[in-house]
């Protein structure tokens, strides 16, 4: 908060965070505040970092630094208005990324927060600190073999069985939205698929990119995939009953890399 500030101060304040994701909230900004990104990772040069406002974003405006110079990523303008849109950009120093917050001017001490969620991600499998290309690797548009299916159930953020519900398409964002009910949860890591009230339905939004043409299918799918910013997107996404003959005899063989 920036009211723990001594009054006549006029230095920055610097916070260090070492995850790899995570977010940040900052009450009544006062002057300014750094934060250094420095993920404990052997591949830190290699990474892109996106940064995700939240919807009451408001009292400051975001830089990054680059080469001892401020390049704005998001003014407060930009921050106040739906919806949050996702900025990325390289980390191209193995001693991490530094942003710099600067609070607006106002008057009086009316309550302001400028708030956001952050990812480190991998370039190895993307061109570019484009979010759809870097953050959506496992969306590529294609089915995926035996071998990547089974390594999806051991280490996607979600493995849901399923059917499609409803799928709908925003040309705007290059987005598809897959609504699934969900008959059996394995592993989701955070709570986005719930069972509704009332129904007891078990159900949850899934997202992919527009390119991918999603279309609603009939029977019951097993759902794969990691979460960005709090949502899931698709991944891997088989028929269930195509899954479980991958399963089986991957099993009797002993190649199963986890059980399921």
């Amino acid at each position: 908060s920036g009211l723990s500030w001594e009054p006549r101060s006029r230095a920055v304040e610097q916070v260090h965070l070492r995850c790899t994701e995570g977010s940040l909230e900052w009450t009544y900004p006062a002057r300014a505040l750094r934060v250094l990104l420095e993920p404990n990772l052997a591949s830190a040069r290699h990474t892109t970092v996106c940064i995700k406002p939240a919807s009451d974003f408001q009292g400051a405006s975001i830089y990054v630094e680059r080469a001892g110079q401020l390049q704005l990523v998001l003014s407060e303008a930009e921050g106040a208005r739906p919806p949050q849109q996702v900025s990325c950009f390289s980390a191209r120093s193995a001693q991490g990324v530094a942003l710099f917050l600067q609070a607006s001017p106002q008057r009086g001490i009316s309550r302001r927060s400028a708030g956001f969620q952050y990812e480190l991600l991998s370039n190895q499998s993307a061109a570019g600190p484009d979010f759809q290309k870097v953050a959506l690797v496992e969306a590529m548009c294609r089915p995926c073999d035996n071998t990547e299916l089974l390594m999806a159930i051991c280490s996607s953020d979600f493995v849901v069985k399923g059917s499609i519900r409803n799928v709908s398409h925003d040309a705007e964002s290059h987005l598809s939205r897959v609504d699934v009910s969900v008959h059996k949860v394995y592993r989701q890591k955070n709570r986005i698929f719930q069972q509704e009230e009332g129904s007891g339905e078990w159900r949850g939004p899934i997202r992919t990119l527009l390119q991918c043409q999603v279309k609603k299918g009939g029977g019951d799918f097993l759902f794969t995939g990691n979460e960005h910013f709090g949502e899931a997107w698709l991944g891997c996404a088989p028929r269930f009953k195509d899954f479980m003959l991958v399963y089986w005899a991957a099993r009797e063989r002993g190649a199963n890399p986890c059980e399921l």
